[in-house]
């Protein structure tokens, strides 16, 4: 899922993927969703988006983040999914809001 103005991520997902400095992971308790803000942009979460950047605090890998999620969404194959974290993780990365954890 490429957006225009948008570098090809590829695979520069950190090892250990950490949200960057300058993005925020909010509830909002209006919609009772989460948002995730950013200099002059922000984005609504959908649930899983959600459960996927609350796992990167720079502690798990990719593969961590897929076998805890995996428990939380026992109906999705763990390929389907991993891929689908995979995908959600390289546009956070093509958008900057990603980093190697510490």
């Amino acid at each position: 899922m490429a957006h225009a103005g948008l570098p090809d991520a590829g695979r520069l997902i950190p090892p250990r993927p950490a949200l960057a400095a300058k993005a925020r992971l909010r509830y909002d308790r209006t919609s009772g969703g989460y948002m995730l803000l950013y200099p002059e942009r922000g984005l609504a979460l959908n649930p899983t988006a959600a459960s996927i950047l609350k796992l990167c605090k720079g502690e798990l890998t990719v593969d961590g983040i897929v076998e805890r999620l995996q428990r939380e969404y026992v109906d999705r194959p763990s390929p389907e999914l991993r891929q689908d974290v995979v995908d959600f993780l390289e546009e956070m990365a093509r958008r900057g809001l990603l980093v190697e954890g510490t």
